[in-house]
């Protein structure tokens, strides 16, 4: 999913959303504003694991955003065909700002994750919680939630924390970093598999041509084996991203 807000990291760097949405439409008082993004990517990871099984994807935004912070949208990738789904569609709200004039930005915001056409009446779909802290060059978020499908088919608690780092290179590249941890309870069925695994990122990002390009380092620790969706979808890979913004 999409996990940059309009002003601070939310969902974890690992889906290497490859730019930040322009302002498209602003309202005469400023109050109000719209945009929209398309990306072409070489492979949708989300914490570490392919959600389309190592194949290219297209995603989608649109996002309103109010003055005080507040802020709403919607976004979209299409993902491998596991439980007869092969799009996922997010809707998120949330406030970001900023505490004063200390520097330090805020973001809090929630997320429903669905999946249409899968056969088993809505059980992937599933909300996270989401808080971060940024500061500087960087980040850090948790997400929490408790209904994620367990691999019993029962909903189960997960955490995920990130740390992420961006900073500003010569010549107009941006250099993007973060480390995450899943904590969760989706495999409790099997006392053979782990309940936690790392993930990481470390890329490059640069506009031109009016488009924003990125490439990245992608992988996880050996637990991500027990989360793939298929095999290798945990293994380390280079992903590329192009992104046009509205």
């Amino acid at each position: 999913m999409k996990l940059r807000t309009i002003s601070a990291l939310t969902l974890a760097a690992t889906s290497l959303f490859a730019a930040s949405s322009a302002m498209a439409w602003e309202s005469e008082d400023g109050q109000h504003s719209t945009s929209a993004s398309v990306t072409l990517t070489t492979d949708y990871i989300f914490r570490g694991i392919s959600l389309t099984d190592e194949d290219p994807a297209i995603q989608g935004s649109f996002d309103y955003a109010h003055s005080s912070g507040l802020y709403a949208g919607t976004w979209a990738s299409n993902i491998s065909d596991s439980a007869d789904s092969n799009i996922e569609i997010d809707l998120y709200a949330g406030f970001a700002n900023e505490f004063g004039d200390t520097g330090i930005g805020y973001d809090v915001s929630v997320i429903r994750y669905t999946y249409p056409g899968q056969n088993s009446n809505d059980e992937l779909d599933y909300t996270e919680y989401l808080g971060s802290l940024s500061y500087s060059y960087f980040t850090a978020m948790i997400g929490y939630t408790n209904n994620i499908q367990g691999g019993d088919g029962k909903d189960a608690d997960e955490i995920y924390y990130n740390l992420a780092f961006d900073y500003e290179l010569p010549y107009g590249f941006g250099l993007n970093a973060a480390i995450g941890y899943t904590d969760s309870d989706r495999n409790d069925y099997d006392s053979t598999l782990s309940d936690s695994y790392m993930d990481y990122t470390i890329g490059l990002s640069k506009s031109f041509i009016g488009l924003d390009w990125s490439v990245a380092y992608v992988g996880t620790n050996s637990d991500g084996e027990d989360f793939e969706l298929g095999d290798g979808t945990s293994d380390d890979r280079f992903v590329a991203s192009v992104s046009a913004s509205f």
